[in-house]
């Protein structure tokens, strides 16, 4: 009689194969999304790095609409409408107009620099 109500009363929960396979489940999907997450990340450091350059640019030209041939810094590029994404550097070494030069970086993917020169192209290195 003890016997049969035992048997009657089913255990519920997991057994520790089953733990033990969703564990091995959970963690080849991790091993696959967080390098890819990563490379995410990075390549948007990458896009907002490249896309303050550009900004920078456009602010320089419209400052030499109005100064052709003076010199623009950073103060004067914000001025003219340039924002700074946050987290990324900006340096304006060739600072007139026929010598404009500006590089900028972000500061949690600074293995890549983003450089404008006079003309407008942008290249990376």
């Amino acid at each position: 009689m003890i016997l049969q109500k035992l048997k009657k009363h089913s255990d519920k929960g997991f057994t520790l194969i089953e733990l033990m396979i969703v564990i091995a489940i959970i963690g080849i999907l991790a091993a696959i999304a967080i390098p890819n997450f990563i490379s995410y990340r990075k390549r948007g450091y990458y896009a907002a790095a490249n896309s303050d350059a550009k900004n920078a640019y456009t602010a320089a030209q419209a400052y030499f609409t109005d100064y052709a041939g003076a010199a623009v810094s950073k103060a004067l590029l914000e001025a003219y409408g340039y924002k700074s994404t946050s987290s990324v550097a900006l340096a304006t070494p060739g600072v007139g107009q026929t010598n404009l030069s500006i590089i900028t970086t972000h500061g949690s993917a600074n293995d890549r620099s983003y450089w404008v020169d006079s003309a407008g192209g942008i290249t990376n290195n």
